[in-house]
């Protein structure tokens, strides 16, 4: 959802929303979800067995306070005016890049904590951050001040329920 909002306003900035340079902000941004989920997972996977008998606990808690985070930010005002036109050049996506990634990190983690196939589900992960970078840049000259935050908290409320769901399997 981070990378969708920043995709939003990099269409609602640049002057010519073409595909190419969605699919570039796209690229980026579906990249360092998949390798920031892949590094979380095996960081997590370090440190998995002396957490093993809370590893639930853990990732409730880390998806909560992503998810809590999402909606405190999607609460927030946001300035929606341009300065200057978006680039997509190395240095002005590298920053951006990884700043919308971090939350993967953690989400990486907790996905150590859980039987999963981990390779499928960052593949996964960084092609639908593709996808909605690509529709996020491309809606976003004409639609990002009518969308607002409204996908920020949706997110936030989604990672808290797969969280609760988490603890609840593990609990039950």
């Amino acid at each position: 959802m981070d990378a969708f909002a920043v995709a939003m306003v990099k269409g609602l900035c640049t002057k010519d929303p073409r595909f190419r340079f969605a699919f570039k902000v796209g690229l980026y941004f579906g990249f360092f979800q998949a390798i920031m989920t892949l590094g979380g997972y095996y960081l997590g996977l370090t440190f998995s067995s002396l957490i093993n008998s809370f590893d639930h606990w853990v990732a409730f808690i880390l998806l909560s306070a992503i998810g809590a985070k999402m909606i405190y930010e999607g609460f927030q005002p946001k300035d929606l005016s341009c300065e200057v036109e978006p680039s997509t050049d190395l240095k002005a996506m590298l920053g951006v890049s990884i700043a919308t990634s971090i939350d993967a990190l953690a989400v990486g983690i907790s996905l150590a904590l859980l039987t999963t196939n981990i390779l499928s589900t960052s593949l996964i992960i960084g092609f639908v951050t593709l996808i909605l970078s690509i529709i996020g840049v491309m809606i976003g000259k004409r639609y990002a001040a009518l969308i607002d935050n409204t996908a920020e908290i949706v997110g936030g409320l989604v990672l808290i329920g797969i969280g609760i769901k988490i603890l609840i399997d593990h609990l039950i």
